[in-house]
């Protein structure tokens, strides 16, 4: 096995296409396909079917494919690396984030990695529906910061952050900003705006509906800002995780009888094939005084 089977194969995989991926790589299409059969010998078992124009990888393939990617990140990073530090170049850290966690928490932790990393540029994006730890195998990117630990893997490093609680948001002259805590039915009785990018969506609503609130949104959004706007505004209320307010003049208060929080935590890959500059931001962020 070599580097240039790691490469004809990853472009194979995602062309699903032996002409497309030669072209690619850079080399003849039977130069490609003998390339991928000794790597099938190899191995002992087939990596792709060959069913005329439908072919598709086989659960092996696909097992390779996620492994070939860690190697191309890997051998990616090393290249980064050694240009780093040959020609002083900066590493640019690539992180992306749950679109219903908010910045506050966040500005102080990276602004001292700035400092103390003066070689790291640091470029944030927002997850996709769906996204979440595998953009981190795939090496989509370095890092991702989520809403909940992803199921425990060995070739993630998962650092716990801090826990935060669900809560009442609503406008400071609501009337319901008046006591400290809301009971479930109050809250029923009020404009109800429904945050659709919501993880914990399903536990919120079972909660309501024990205790006997049903409540009927007639204004539901994915986007965090036009929720809490409306919220601000004084036009409804929602619940929300306590520390991702992003819009001015939203107050927070406890819902009687209700416990749920989650647990924010930062994800990355884990041994030696990882950036140094990322296994750095992973050691900060678990040294961190998040309170």
């Amino acid at each position: 096995m070599d580097i240039n089977q790691v490469r004809y194969f990853l472009n194979l995989a995602e062309t699903l296409n032996f002409t497309e991926a030669a072209r690619r790589s850079g080399v003849s299409q039977p130069s490609l396909t003998r390339a991928i059969q000794r790597l099938e010998e190899e191995l002992g078992s087939p990596l792709i079917y060959r069913d005329g124009k439908d072919s598709r990888l086989t659960a092996l393939g696909r097992d390779v494919q996620a492994e070939f990617m860690r190697v191309e990140l890997a051998l990616r990073n090393v290249r980064e690396h050694s240009e780093s530090t040959v020609h002083g170049r900066r590493r640019i850290l690539d992180i992306a984030v749950a679109p219903t966690i908010g910045p506050a928490a966040f500005t102080a932790f990276f602004d001292d990695v700035l400092c103390q990393l003066p070689a790291v540029n640091i470029n944030m994006h927002q997850l996709l529906a769906g996204e979440g730890a595998h953009e981190v195998l795939s090496g989509k990117y370095h890092a991702c910061i989520l809403p909940e630990a992803p199921r425990a893997n060995p070739k993630l490093d998962i650092v716990p952050l801090f826990r935060e609680r669900f809560l009442l948001a609503c406008a400071p002259g609501h009337p319901l900003a008046g006591d400290d805590v809301a009971s479930a039915g109050a809250i029923a009785s009020y404009p109800y705006v429904d945050r659709l990018a919501c993880e914990f969506h399903s536990q919120i609503t079972e909660h309501l509906m024990n205790q006997n609130a049903v409540m009927q949104p007639r204004f539901s959004a994915n986007r965090e800002d036009w929720v809490q706007q409306l919220v601000a505004e004084g036009r409804a209320i929602c619940i929300m995780p306590e520390r991702s307010v992003v819009v001015e003049g939203i107050a927070t208060r406890t819902i009687e009888g209700m416990s749920l929080a989650r647990e924010v935590v930062l994800v990355s890959i884990s041994g030696s094939g990882t950036p140094l500059e990322v296994r750095k931001l992973a050691q900060m962020a678990a040294r961190h005084d998040w309170d």
